[in-house]
This record gives structure tokens, sequence and C-alpha cells, in this order.
């Protein structure tokens, strides 16, 4: 079994969630532990394969030297602005700020006030999946969700979403 950590919480249901390569388990307030080892037997499969994926992703970008972290931000300066400003031009779509940041945990994202983050990390992927993430927090300027109308806009611009989404799993 996996080691995870237990959160009580006011909550009606088991939710999992791998943070940083780690297994995070919310769980109703006095929810018994055996319960909780029943669910996580039961999702054993999919925690092993989210850990995995997490933890790949932060070998990936955790053995960088400090002035390879400083190049791929320099990278991420000059080149997300540009990329933003295409697809924002495609799209429609009005934008505040744009950040880099040194997010380990998501490669962008969209507040409400259309201001954009993205990690730096994102430079060590392929360029398809790149324009991926800075078309989808584009979308995020349009509907502030996941739902079908927010896929349909990323689809308008990336038919090939799904494949380029893939990339960022690798």
């Amino acid at each position: 079994m996996i080691d995870y950590e237990i959160i009580y919480t006011n909550r009606k249901t088991l939710a999992l969630c791998v943070k940083d390569g780690k297994l995070i388990v919310r769980a109703p307030i006095g929810a018994p532990k055996e319960k909780i080892d029943e669910a996580l037997s039961a999702h054993t499969e999919w925690i092993e394969k989210h850990v995995e994926r997490q933890q790949a992703r932060i070998e990936r970008t955790e053995n960088l030297s400090e002035a390879d972290i400083r190049a791929l931000k320099k990278i991420a300066k000059e080149i997300l602005p540009l990329k933003v400003a295409y697809y924002a031009a495609k799209m429609g779509a009005k934008y505040g700020r744009i950040t880099i940041t040194s997010a380990k945990g998501r490669f962008g994202s969209c507040s409400s006030e259309g201001d954009l983050s993205f990690s730096y990390r994102l430079m060590c992927y392929p360029d398809e999946a790149v324009d991926y993430v800075v078309v989808h927090e584009l979308a995020h300027t349009f509907e502030m969700n996941h739902s079908s109308r927010f896929y349909a806009i990323i689809e308008k611009q990336l038919p090939d979403y799904k494949e380029r989404k893939k990339l960022l799993k690798q």
C-alpha cells in the first residue's frame, strides 16, 4: 500500500488527490480507517498511475540547475507572451497580465480578471503541448470552467487538442 496523508474535513464522501507525487485522501470527519483502506484498495490502479505520472513530471524538472531554471524562465518570458498574443487574436480573447511562475502542480492558470500565469516548467515540453496550455488558459477568459462549451472553444483552435494534452502527461 502506498503512503498517504489523510485530511479530515466536513464532507460526505472520500476524495483522492495526487499532489506533488503524493497521495492525499480527504475524508469525512470520523470516517473509519478501514473504510479508507478499502477505498484505496479499490482504486489502486488509478492511484499508482497518477502518482507515477506526477513523479515523472517532477523528476523531469527537479534536477535542473539554477542556470537551467534561469534559462527556461527567460525562454518562457520571450515565447509565451508571443503565443498568447497570437492565439488571443485568433480567438478574440482579452487577457490581462502574463506571469511566469515556478508552479510544480499546474502548467497554467487564468484568474477571473483574465490574468494568465504559466510555469516555466512548461518549456520542457513540446511546442504542441505549450500551444495547448496557452489556448486552454485563453479559453478560460470565455468559460471559467471545464464544460463542453469550454472544450469546444479549444477544439475550434486546436482540433487535435486531445493528442496535445496527452503530451503533458508523458
